[in-house]
């Protein structure tokens, strides 16, 4: 279904401009899709290629639309002006001018000729643009702000500058700006000169868009100050200054007078000729502005005065109730007429009855004007209800340098919901309609991803660009639906608590009776509850609310008996298929995947049926899955199904039957999101745009996970709002793992004694009934064993039971509202204080306890990780003496109860006295008590304002905001161990600037794990270097890390990232081979689906990076990429640069290669079937030369790429989320697929870099699955903390063994003694064995049956009485639950 998308679209392909008249006619929402959905060419072959037209880039359109050539005229000089730019809009007002003087005749004949930047990348029309600058006389460029782009530009007019008469670049980077040159003024000492107009550029790193400001006041004033000045090089500068201000004003008389005082003033010809130019006509710098209003207003209450007045107005829009909208308008587009789309926003609003403030600001700077206008200077109340930017630019400092907390203060004291709607930039209507990824990624980067950091949502395109006028046109559909959700969105703010209708959405994943609410880290029916209990407090109407959050599971889901096929779900409504049909004007779309309705999903033969249960104005109701999970022919689709009837059925409920003035998504995450459509800038034919129609949509998110989160933003319009994950703990020690600890500490005390071999031979035994001699080399039980060797085995035990003791691990399940106590924070702040954070100057608590006794930090890791025993018992110390010091310190701030009482008062008694710090104490004790106190104190104070954070409760209080239509602020998501400014939580959560990744510190990190990792391979691997690694790029980890797994890629090809003046990455050069000291190491990349929607930019790096790489002329034993891409490009018979395709992903629109959804419900064959769905998911590859085609399928080269890897590699970067903790791991690991793929059949080597703790290792995938197993499905602490949340808690138990036999199925790395050891924990165990059937006797039975799988496809041998029990048990709960249900 997503190649609907990339369909030809049935827009009258030239007129473009016919859409208008798609407003006079009643369409419906898909008034894109051909009116009969015939759907035949969803089969055919051919579909991928619509996409991509052309050259394959974004935009096919040409300057020549721009290009005006005057009859020629012998007794008139010619002049000729060439400009480049940003957007159209300067296009018809310039090419109106030129018209206008051409038909005067009076003084010069002049031609022009214009370019959009984005033009510039295809090579034919950059030619064509050199060529054109070698006879211009002027050359224009303004706002050139994409790196790649800006240094074609300058490269190509440098080579003219000296020749040409003028060359004028208005706002752009300081390269481009340096080329300015009008007689004796020029700008080439950018930067360095100190005259105040420069000093105005070097200024704008404190204040980004204050410069802008200030560069508009000197605009003013400074012509008025110059024109006093007898020199040439002030009356140069003077004109330099009008030239921008005839430019800023932009209409065709504006640029006309502009046009003559150039040509009269510096072109040759027309020396002697005197041309008369009126000055600029100056309009307001920032205003009010409304298409039937007489002027532009600068006071709010003249406006208000003539709005009352008006006589065209409806009688809606006189009623004091009617709802006020803002919105914020860019200058240049009213001042060059280039206004059509916002005056169809404005229509379309007071059409539907609500009233319209439009503001606009000329500089980048709208935080001035938001304040200035929209906001009641006596009672600093918001004039306004919603408030909608039509510029699509971040608030502050538009494409130049951003200032988000500035941005961010002017929207707190407006305080009301803040949409960023976008026109379309780079493509025309027709481009952005055909293209499967939706909008160019510079908008998405620019436009998107920017306005996300000042707390903007719902990115709906509204307006497209003709591609002959260049103008901007409504895309009526979109206009229609921007304008109602920004109304709804005002609604919340003006409706009562009581009248308010809400529904809550729950999700079921996968489908199964124990698995309603599911939700990442989240007990979600606790949560609800604790939700529900403070709205109705608050005056919401939840009428009978059960006393329990267990009855409100019961009620919910009847007897936790939720199987969809049984009526035993509680229905909320029956909905007929005419009914259906009727709401829901995309059904017929939705029969090419799921047939007729109502279908077998969510439905009982004549009706769809929506699951949930309806509290006063609260509805809860259960989303629909995506019902081809059971499915194996279709899991092995190339791109994802559409939604089933059922699923939208149960959109249509809420919003056309229940009637939610919002929808609050109940935890991380739904499948909404992630339906087929564009990737980003979704167009009627999407089906996550179709189903969230015009309800406001609230999403509970965990702060850990923004890259999803954003995709929800985006393609779902969500205002995510955070939750804390767990608070984490120690893993600690148990069983046989416990007793050996002891037995080591016995050792260490009485090692010169005589009994020191006897010990360690108890020690060898122990370690291996705990299994641990498959990580640590174990000399045979009762061998002589010299002293010093005997340390060393003692050392590498020691090692590596400390580091299964102090992995962290999430404990329990958070509910919202519960902030964790203070000393729950405890293991989260021990981890916080052990990172170095040199950019704050705050040194790391292990680091200060290390220097104390004489020692590098880095160094006991080396020492400790070799297994010296002295280092291993010291980092032990040193570890103790943190949590200590850190428990003492969090005691101290807390009262009787554990919680976090007034911190600051206690803190500044506490900081006050040197002496009675709580640490210092505590450290006096210990041989720490040399300790540096100023580093220790800072390190505090640092401490004492992350616990203030953890604590905090914002996240209830961020709901209530939301549903009141105030703003939501915004906050980036991701670890808050390495970035605390993620809490507190209950933000809207946004990820970074993609285009600021990777960073200098992520390039360090990424050096040192690829340095590990290539030398761990080499000592497995007799020596040799690995020629292939075959690797997987994260959304979330890259933002959490700031891109360290990328630029891990970079690094292992040999190339280092080049940022721009604005410090954005949009260029790599290679590193020297003797600098890398290594050959160049071939790569292949799967993307994940996120990580493609995110990062699209960055794909397009890497892709030129190995093409680079591929390119060099270099000896192939040194570079592996060159080797493999001439041996491919031979074999497949294409070019070297066709062959060295390394990125791949997802279709556009899909994600995941299915494997997971394969294995959770046991819907698979064989491996073989397994491997097959990957490579026909995951062979969509990106391609740098033709960016716009968007990804297309090379199934051949990356089978071939993948042919030759030697190990396979991914990345754990935050101790929430581990291997066996969600299913995303396995479902893109190729281990068992590369070896099927090998010419040899060997198996590759499989690691996971482990950057969790500030000691990053590379292990073997085996280890991590056994150090993960130990930690979490066998270790007791988190097994008891699970089960302490009842219902989801054994539910969370079955999914670690379901993703453990994920593991089995993809790379064969688990030892048989992780399920055996599961089998004693869980089953042999009859208490535990009572307990888990009685709590949630559906995960249970999915427990067992997940066991006798593993044993069946041969990853688990076992005794016969094992399985035999397993079997009786498994018909004993069949029998319990039937019993249940009769």
């Amino acid at each position: 279904m997503a190649s609907l998308v990339s369909s030809p679209s049935t827009l009258p392909s030239s007129k473009a401009d016919q859409l208008s008249s798609l407003s006079q006619k009643h369409f419906f929402l898909h008034s894109f899709l051909p009116k009969r959905a015939n759907f035949s060419y969803l089969k055919s072959p051919m579909r991928l290629k619509c996409a991509a037209i052309g050259n394959g880039l974004f935009t096919q359109t040409s300057p020549e639309v721009r290009r005006i050539v005057p009859d020629k005229d012998l007794n008139l000089p010619s002049v000729k002006i060439v400009y480049v730019v940003l957007e159209a809009q300067y296009q018809s007002s310039l090419s109106a001018a030129v018209r206008a003087l051409n038909n005067d005749r009076k003084h010069a004949s002049f031609e022009v000729v214009g370019y959009l930047v984005e033009e510039l990348r295809d090579e034919s029309t950059f030619k064509s643009f050199c060529k054109d600058l070698e006879d211009a006389n002027v050359f224009i460029g303004s706002l050139i702000f994409v790196e790649e782009l800006a240094l074609k530009v300058k490269s190509a007019v440098e080579k003219e500058r000296d020749r040409l008469d003028a060359v004028l670049v208005f706002p752009s980077m300081p390269e481009v700006m340096r080329l300015n040159k009008l007689g004796s003024f020029s700008m080439s000492q950018l930067g360095q000169s100190k005259s105040p107009f420069f000093q105005l550029f070097k200024r704008k790193k404190q204040q980004s868009a204050g410069f802008a400001d200030s560069m508009l006041k000197l605009v003013r004033t400074l012509p008025k100050v110059l024109k006093y000045l007898p020199s040439d090089k002030a009356q140069d500068a003077r004109l330099y200054i009008l030239s921008l201000q005839f430019w800023l004003g932009g209409s065709p008389d504006n640029l006309q007078n502009f046009l003559k005082m150039i040509s009269g003033s510096y072109i040759p010809a027309l020396k002697g000729t005197k041309i008369d130019y009126a000055e600029p006509v100056l309009y307001l710098d920032s205003g009010i502005w409304h298409p039937l209003a007489p002027c532009m207003y600068d006071d709010v209450k003249e406006y208000l005065n003539w709005y009352e007045t008006r006589r065209d107005a409806n009688e809606k829009l006189k009623s004091p109730n009617a709802p006020i909208i803002g919105l914020v308008l860019q200058r240049s587009h009213i001042v060059t007429g280039d206004d059509g789309h916002y005056v169809a926003v404005i229509m379309e609003l007071e059409a539907k009855g609500a009233k319209v403030i439009p503001i606009f600001a000329g500089g980048l700077d709208f935080s001035g004007p938001v304040e200035k206008y929209l906001i009641n200077p006596i009672t600093k109340k918001p004039f306004i209800n919603s408030v909608v930017s039509l510029t699509g630019f971040a608030l502050v400092g538009g494409p130049a340098r951003q200032d988000h907390p500035r941005a961010v203060e002017a929207l707190r004291k407006l305080d009301v919901p803040y949409i960023v709607a976008l026109p379309l930039v780079f493509q025309t209507t027709e481009e952005w309609l055909n293209s499967t990824l939706g909008l160019h990624p510079i908008q998405v980067a620019l436009q998107v991803a920017l306005p996300e950091l000042d707390g903007g949502m719902e990115p709906i395109v509204f307006a497209g660009r003709d591609p002959k006028t260049g103008k901007s046109h409504a895309l009526h559909k979109r206009v229609e639906q921007l304008c109602t959700r920004a109304i709804k969105w005002a609604e919340l703010k003006r409706k009562s608590k009581a009248e308010k209708k809400l529904a809550i959405t729950v999700f079921s994943f996968p489908p199964d009776k124990g698995n309603v609410g599911t939700a990442a880290y989240l007990n979600v029916f606790s949560s609800i509850f604790s939700v529900l209990k403070d709205l109705k407090k608050d005056g919401y109407n939840v009428d009978g609310l059960p006393e329990t959050s267990e009855a409100l599971i019961e009620e919910v889901i009847h007897d936790k008996e939720a199987q969809f096929s049984s009526p035993n779900l509680n229905i909320a409504y029956k909905m007929n298929v005419r009914e259906y049909q009727k709401l829901t004007p995309y059904a017929s779309a939705l029969e090419e995947n799921w047939g007729k309705p109502p279908g077998n999903l969510n439905a009982d033969g004549e009706n769809l049926l929506v699951y949930g249960k309806q509290y006063g104005n609260i509805f809860i109701g259960v989303q629909p899955t995506f019902g081809y999970e059971g499915d194996p022919m279709r899991l092995l689709f190339s791109k994802s199904a559409s939604p089933h009837h059922g699923f939208a059925a149960y959109y249509s409920f809420v919003e056309k039957i229940f009637k939610a003035d919002a929808v609050l998504h109940f935890g991380t995450h739904g499948s909404l999101e992630f339906m087929p459509g564009k990737q980003v800038g979704m167009s009627d034919v999407c089906y996550p745009d179709s189903l969230i129609g015009n309800i406001p949509n609230v999403y509970y998110y965990a702060a850990n996970n923004p890259s999803e989160a954003t995709i929800a933003k985006r393609r779902s319009y969500a205002n995510t709002i955070s939750y804390l994950t767990p608070p984490a703990e120690n893993a600690g020690l148990y069983k046989g793992l416990k007793q050996l600890s002891e037995l080591i500490s016995s050792y260490q005390s009485l090692k010169d004694t005589g009994r020191g071999p006897q010990i360690v031979n108890s020690i060898i035994s122990t370690a291996k009934q705990c299994n641990l001699d498959k990580d640590v080399q174990l000399p045979e039980e009762g061998e002589d064993i010299p002293a010093k060797e005997r340390d060393l085995v003692v050392g590498k035990v020691y090692s590596k039971i400390m580091e299964i003791e102090s992995r962290l691990l999430p404990c329990g399940l958070h509910v919202i509202g519960e902030p964790p106590s203070a000393l729950e924070a405890v293991a989260t702040l021990v981890n916080i204080a052990a990172l170095d954070r040199p950019e704050d100057g705050i040194s790391s608590l292990p680091s200060i306890l290390a220097e104390t006794v004489g020692r590098e930090i880095e160094d006991v890791y080396r020492g400790s990780d070799k297994g010296i025993l002295k280092d291993v018992e010291l980092l032990r110390q040193i570890t103790e003496a943190s949590r200590g010091a850190i428990t003492s310190f969090v005691e101290r701030t807390t009262n009787e109860k554990g919680q976090v009482v007034d911190v600051a008062d206690k803190l500044s008694s506490v900081l006050g006295f040197g002496i009675n710090e709580p640490w210092i104490q505590y450290l006096s004790n210990t041989k720490f008590y040399r300790a540096d106190r100023e580093k220790l104190r800072v390190l505090f104070g640092f401490l004492g304002e992350c616990l203030k954070l953890v604590v905090a409760d914002n996240e209830l209080g961020s709901l209530k905001q939301a549903l009141e239509g105030k703003y939501v602020e915004p906050g980036p998501g991701g670890d808050p161990i390495r970035n605390p400014k993620v809490l507190p939580t209950g933000k809207n959560i946004h990820a970074l600037d993609p285009q600021a990744i990777p960073t200098t510190a992520a390039m360090q990190s990424a050096k040192i794990v690829v340095d590990r990792l290539v030398e761990r391979q080499r000592v497995d691997n007799g020596g040799k270097y690995p020629e292939t690694i075959a690797l997987v790029l994260w959304g979330t980890d890259n933002i959490k890390t700031y891109g360290e797994s990328l630029a891990q890629v970079l690094w292992m090809i040999g190339v280092r990232p080049v940022a721009d003046t604005f410090g954005r990455v949009n260029r790599v050069e290679p590193v020297s081979l003797e600098e890398l000291g290594r050959p160049r190491i071939d790569v292949v990349v799967n993307c994940s689906g996120v990580f493609r929607d995110l990062f699209i930019n960055q794909m397009n790096l890497l892709d030129r990076a190995v093409k680079m790489v591929a390119e060099l002329d270099e000896p192939s034993e040194m570079n592996y990429v060159r080797k493999h891409a001439l041996e491919q490009a031979q074999a497949l018979g294409i070019e070297v640069r066709e062959a060295a395709t390394r990125v791949f992903s997802n279709a556009s629109g899909s994600y995941s290669s299915n494997i997971n959804l394969a294995v959770e419900n046991s819907s698979w064959n064989d491996e073989k079937q397994l491997q097959d769905m990957y490579l026909s998911r995951k062979s969509f590859a990106f391609d740098c030369d033709a960016p716009g085609s968007g990804m297309t399928e090379k199934r051949k080269v990356f089978e071939m790429a993948l042919s030759t890897a030697d190990a396979t590699f991914q990345n754990l970067d935050s101790s929430e989320i581990s291997l066996t903790d969600v299913s995303h791991y396995f479902d893109s690991d190729p281990t068992n697929l590369v070896q099927n793929l090998r010419k040899d059949g060997k198996k590759p080597s499989a690691y996971i870099a482990d950057t969790t703790t500030a000691n990053a290792q590379v292990r073997t995938l085996s280890e991590t699955v056994r150090l993960d197993a130990r930690t979490k499905l066998l270790n007791p602490k988190w097994y008891e903390g699970m089960l302490s949340s009842g219902y989801e808690g054994v539910r969370e138990i079955e999914k670690r063994l379901t993703n453990t036999v994920g593991w089995s199925a993809t790379s064969g790395q688990v030892d048989n003694w992780v399920y055996e050891e599961a089998n004693t924990t869980f089953i042999q165990d009859e208490q535990m064995l009572n307990k888990l059937m009685n709590t949630n006797p559906n995960s249970f039975r999915k427990l067992i049956q997940t066991f006798l799988e593993a044993n069946g496809r041969g990853y688990w041998e076992t005794s016969e009485e094992n399985i035999e029990k397993l079997k009786q048990l498994y018909s004993e709960v069949e029998d319990k639950i039937e019993g249940i249900e009769r």
